[in-house]
């Protein structure tokens, strides 16, 4: 049973590549795809590219061309939610697309046919939480952001929202959380991937797990130091967690 794991950014994916026993790169759709084993699962890597249309594409390649039976996301995000700072890491319980809105004719924030949360797999994201935990157990003191002194980084487990925008202001990090609270939508992170794969493995069947480390707080600030973090505390923190994941499956 072929596993997927998707990012954004190849930053986002750790030494995953090196990692891979017996690699094959395939060429396909303006993308490049890894193919190999890891832990005894067949695997297929991918960068998705930014931004939904992307992730879409890339996702409908995966189960199209390669026939992947189970798709991972890892990357970054923005944390919006109370408690959320940066450096945690936040798994998906859930998703919406916060920039969705086929209103008068649909309630805002709807999909189409899908509803306004899709859900992500629950068996998957209970071994994903399992394997992000353990990863800030055993290598938190290589992953912090900050000084010595900041708090640990915790994991949460909920709600996270996609859309085609960087939130990259206090003003609207703050009316988008509000908003979507009003709403009784609590998002605790946002990105612009994750619903965009969600929604594709929806319509293929296919279960789908995604974990995000906060790299900003969706804030005036939130592209500060960014290809440091996504370097030394982003990447190695998704490599240990999928690395956990595939020995927990």
């Amino acid at each position: 049973m072929t596993i997927a794991i998707l990012s954004a950014l190849p930053e986002e994916q750790g030494g995953l590549v090196q990692a891979l026993e017996a690699p094959e790169r395939i060429e396909h759709a303006c993308r490049s795809f890894w193919r190999g084993r890891l832990y005894g699962h067949d695997l297929v890597l991918a960068l998705s590219g930014i931004g939904k249309v992307a992730a879409a594409s890339t996702a409908a390649t995966l189960a199209e061309r390669f026939g992947v039976r189970r798709m991972l996301f890892t990357g970054v995000a923005g944390g919006v939610g109370q408690g959320v700072r940066i450096g945690d890491t936040v798994v998906a319980s859930e998703y919406l697309q916060h920039d969705m809105d086929a209103s008068p004719i649909f309630p805002r924030w709807e999909v189409p046919g899908h509803g306004t949360r899709l859900a992500c797999d629950r068996q998957l994201t209970a071994i994903l939480s399992e394997a992000a935990n353990r990863a800030l157990t055993t290598t938190e003191g290589s992953f912090s952001p900050e000084s010595a002194a900041a708090p640990a980084a915790r994991m949460h487990c909920g709600l996270m929202a996609s859309g085609d925008r960087f939130v990259s202001t206090a003003a609207e990090s703050q009316r988008l959380r509000g908003e979507l609270l009003a709403a009784g939508h609590d998002v605790l992170a946002v990105e612009m991937e994750g619903a965009a794969v969600a929604q594709v493995c929806r319509d293929h069947g296919l279960p789908f797990a995604a974990v995000r480390t906060i790299s900003d707080r969706a804030d005036d600030s939130a592209h500060v130091d960014f290809p440091h973090f996504i370097r030394h505390v982003a990447g190695p923190r998704a490599d240990a967690i999928v690395h956990g994941f595939l020995r927990l499956l």
